[in-house]
């Protein structure tokens, strides 16, 4: 019996060797390339096309939008992701940051074995929206206002809980309203919460929200922000997404303290016309009478439409093709070197993701 006991631990400690030298590191890179070409109609004698768009924003001239390159790792419970990047939404997008290589860099760390319980700390990938910087998941091609103007990544710590395959919690403590770097040293960090709810694998629903002070005429006051969206697989031909944006600045240079307020509604519908040809249909407004986001020289209360066709060259090639309009019911764009109500343009893409 003592035999039998000796054998079974010496099998025991060998077994158990044999699975710590089995922990591997595993490595695999990704990534993503670009290209377009748009024409504005209106023919701005600008660099960028529109101040508040930071994607496909050079009038009549050939460019990459962005050039991306990713490594993910993983070991036991620990990952990470580095993401470069270059490109025209890197020029426009991070024009305030002194980092500009960084698209994404943080650790991850599951809590539990059942990988139920997560954080992530560094540079993430927005937890706000349903579209994302490398567009060729989007529905359409160019981003809709409402994802223009809001957070395309956030830095800090996140903490991921999932009860089942339907339902999945987080927090967010960050620097701020998409910052590497936070201005205001001596600021307390902003706020995040994101709830996400799939009844079934065609399904989604998602509620992001933002808490934190910000930059708003020459002082910070606090912002709150939600973003709420539903993301619909109905079969194998139609597809469609329904999103609203909605915040409040607080000006605290005001008598009152008033608080400012923005919303913006979506709605985007695709439709596969055969495995190979896809094309996709937008409506928005976006209403920011206070320019709290939007750079405007006026109220901001614009209507969108939008119509695609993409041709899926292959599994990792899409060509795509937009034309959108843009009309104010004031003069916000720019027209030569005038200002009309209304804006026109056609964009043209090809990417390539690997």
């Amino acid at each position: 019996m003592k035999r039998v006991i000796k054998y079974g631990l010496v099998l025991w400690v060998i077994n158990s060797a044999f699975a710590q030298e089995n922990k591997t590191l595993k490595l695999s890179f990704s990534g993503y390339l670009e290209t377009y070409y748009s024409y504005d109609f209106n023919q701005p004698e600008a660099q960028t096309k529109l101040p508040f768009m930071y994607n496909y924003n050079r009038h009549n001239e050939f460019n990459v939008n962005l050039g991306l390159l990713r490594t993910k790792l993983e070991y036991d419970h620990v990952y990470a992701s580095v993401a470069l990047h270059s490109g025209t939404y890197v020029d426009d997008n991070y024009a305030n940051e002194s980092t500009k290589i960084l698209n994404e860099a943080y650790i991850g760390l599951h809590l539990d074995k059942a990988k139920k319980s997560t954080i992530e700390v560094g540079v993430l990938p927005s937890y706000i929206g349903f579209e994302a910087a490398p567009t060729a998941a989007n529905l359409t091609l160019t981003r809709s206002l409402l994802a223009e103007n809001s957070p395309y990544f956030m830095t800090g710590v996140k903490y991921t809980y999932k009860p089942n395959d339907q339902w999945q919690l987080s927090g967010l403590v960050t620097n701020g309203w998409q910052r590497i770097n936070r201005p205001d040293k001596n600021g307390s960090p902003a706020l995040g919460t994101q709830m996400v709810y799939k009844p079934s694998a065609q399904s989604t629903f998602n509620w992001s929200t933002f808490l934190g002070k910000e930059w708003y005429n020459d002082a910070w006051g606090m912002r709150y922000f939600s973003n709420w969206y539903w993301d619909q697989q109905w079969n194998s031909k139609w597809h469609t997404i329904m999103g609203f944006d909605a915040g409040l600045q607080t000006n605290v240079t005001a008598d009152n303290n008033n608080k400012l307020f923005w919303m913006s509604p979506v709605f985007i519908v695709q439709y596969t016309l055969a495995p190979q040809w896809q094309t996709a249909f937008r409506a928005e407004y976006y209403q920011d009478k206070y320019r709290v986001i939007i750079a405007a020289n006026d109220e901001f209360k614009t209507i969108g439409t939008s119509l695609n066709l993409d041709y899926l060259i292959n599994d990792k090639v899409k060509f795509r093709t937009e034309a959108r309009y843009l009309n104010s019911q004031e003069t916000v764009f720019v027209k030569a070197a005038s200002l009309t109500n209304d804006n026109f343009y056609i964009t043209i893409s090809l990417a390539f993701e690997f």
